[in-house]
């Protein structure tokens, strides 16, 4: 825990990303994120001339910890921006206590959309940005019998009545849905593997989160499964997993993100360089760590275009500008507060490196909703695809 002294010198903003707990591998990658843009911001004079201050707690991938330190960030610290939360249940234990104090909630993650609030600026993909293009392609590549597996909570849930909704849309068929404790033990993964081998699905469409991703990775690998023929695809698998699981259980399995590491952009390679620099070259560099980076910027840049870290005024100035991100070039939509991002899907090589098969090289319009949910909007059958 870091708490903030009183200083009126300092612009102090809260964080809240887990460092310990279930989902704290991805979580680290998202607070060093933070943490970079704000080393960057005050290495540039700050804004406006005053530095900004992170008042950073720990809430453990606990929502009732998330929520007892929003409320002291709001009520002790005076906090009236915070950036954080990875879990669906964490941003929903943390919202009202945001919307309660009037502040301002950034939230850099993926998430399973059908949400808004006017006190929260969604960084991460919606459901259109990543799950449909997800669908498409693997409908296209694979095969169209799935078998869903997740992590027992809101995102998994509401993620694959979705991917369903898109197998049905091409006559497909969902072989079972089967869902896992957050803290999942390897007898759970054994039942999965059991279920895979007697419905001999084409896709397994996993929204399995933490720690858990990796022993559900392995144990696919060590079942012999062939991921050619039958890959794990993901909304969520990322390069902070990928480390903890292994290359070899990692290799030729496939997801969709607006960002990947190993993206080859000139943008892309400075926030990859200075994060490895800042944190060692082992450091996974996730899509969740480029939205939280990204956040701080476009937040901090909105605090110094009208003077104050009053939540009103910053969400008026948010939408007057775009942000030359690691991804490509973003804004916040004021329909709906969430952000013009640009998918992508990659495919895990033998190295645990991303590459990516699926650019459509466009920024896609957040629709946090999926009014449209036809999968005719997106297709890859003419784009150049890399074979595993």
């Amino acid at each position: 825990m870091v708490s903030a002294k009183d200083n009126s010198d300092s612009w102090r903003v809260g964080v809240l990303f887990s460092q310990t707990g279930v989902t704290s591998a991805i979580e680290r990658t998202q607070l060093n994120a933070t943490l970079l843009a704000i080393e960057e911001i005050n290495a540039n004079g700050g804004v406006l001339g005053r530095p900004v201050e992170p008042v950073i707690y720990d809430p453990a991938s606990d929502p009732k910890k998330f929520r007892a330190f929003a409320e002291r960030l709001f009520q002790f610290d005076r906090i009236r921006i915070l950036f954080g939360c990875y879990m669906s249940s964490t941003r929903k234990a943390v919202l009202p206590v945001v919307e309660g104090h009037r502040g301002l909630l950034f939230y850099p993650t993926q998430y399973e959309g059908f949400e808004y609030s006017r006190n929260c600026i969604y960084t991460g993909a919606a459901p259109n940005q990543n799950s449909i293009q997800l669908a498409r392609f693997l409908l296209s590549t694979y095969g169209n019998r799935f078998l869903l597996v997740g992590s027992n909570y809101v995102y998994p849930y509401e993620s694959n009545r979705l991917m369903a909704d898109f197998v049905v849309q091409s006559k497909g068929k969902v072989l079972d849905e089967i869902y896992v404790p957050l803290q999942a033990s390897q007898g759970d993964f054994d039942k999965v593997i059991a279920r895979i081998k007697k419905t001999s699905p084409e896709v397994i469409f996993s929204t399995v989160v933490g720690a858990g991703t990796a022993a559900f990775y392995r144990a696919y690998r060590a079942a012999g499964f062939d991921p050619a023929r039958m890959p794990i695809a993901s909304l969520a698998t990322n390069e902070a997993e990928v480390a903890e699981m292994g290359a070899e259980a990692a290799e030729g399995h496939i997801t969709a993100a607006p960002f990947f590491e190993t993206l080859s952009s000139a943008a892309a390679r400075r926030f990859v360089s200075s994060f490895k620099q800042k944190y060692g070259d082992d450091a996974p560099v996730t899509a969740g760590a480029e939205a939280s980076y990204f956040q701080v910027h476009l937040a901090m840049r909105a605090v110094g275009k009208c003077g104050s870290d009053d939540p009103e005024q910053v969400l008026g100035n948010l939408r007057d500008f775009e942000f030359d991100a690691p991804q490509g070039r973003v804004r916040v939509d004021p329909e709906n507060n969430h952000t013009y991002l640009w998918p992508r899907i990659a495919r895990l090589d033998r190295n645990g490196r991303f590459q990516i098969v699926w650019n459509p090289g466009v920024r896609v319009k957040p629709d946090p909703y999926c009014v449209v949910q036809s999968l005719d909007d997106w297709s890859v059958d003419d784009q150049q695809l890399i074979r595993p």
